[in-house]
């Protein structure tokens, strides 16, 4: 996700990236709860993929954003998203799920740019993602483990590469407590 204040004609951006079911959104949450406007690259997608017709999963997201961005460059969706808080014209936006090198270099060629990473243990955020019985979640461990091994590692500058991103945070919470936790965190960065 990303926080996009407009300053001065120019937009800062704080990007917020990590591994699945480790609480960007409900980062998403405790940041709209400061009046930050949500645009979501998830939602981007799911619309992409419902014109194109697709099953509505997890494997459906991950194909369209690669596809996108084959088409038309690593940085795509973070574009998209980029020219739809400069549309809303909002004083706070959040973009959730910066997944690709190619996204960070985008935002950070846009002017100011913090990135943050959001990590939990693997099993914890597979017992999130039974809990939530989301579409994109109806998987065994070892599939969630397989499907998250490819996104973390990929070489491929268009496909998903979560591990690279996260590298590259400027800061890095891990999410293994409880949601007062990460609410103390996520003002402890966005204080710094």
């Amino acid at each position: 996700m990303c926080y996009i204040r407009k300053m001065n004609n120019k937009l800062e951006v704080f990007g917020v990236t990590g591994t699945y079911c480790a609480g960007k959104g409900a980062v998403v949450e405790i940041l709209k709860s400061k009046d930050f406007v949500h645009l979501s690259v998830s939602d981007y997608l799911m619309e992409k993929v419902v014109e194109a017709g697709w099953p509505e999963n997890r494997e459906s997201l991950i194909k369209m954003g690669n596809e996108l961005r084959a088409k038309f460059g690593p940085g795509y969706l973070a574009e998209q998203l980029y020219d739809q808080a400069l549309k809303i014209g909002a004083g706070k936006v959040i973009i959730e799920s910066i997944r690709t090198e190619g996204e960070i270099d985008v935002l950070r060629n846009k002017g100011q740019f913090i990135l943050l990473g959001v990590d939990a243990d693997r099993m914890l955020r597979y017992e999130r993602a039974l809990a939530r019985k989301s579409i994109k979640d109806g998987v065994t461990f070892d599939e969630f483990c397989k499907s998250e091994d490819i996104e973390m590692t990929s070489t491929d500058p268009n496909k998903q590469n979560l591990g690279r991103c996260i590298e590259l945070s400027d800061y890095v919470i891990l999410n293994n407590g409880t949601l007062d936790e990460l609410k103390v965190r996520v003002d402890q960065v966005i204080n710094n």
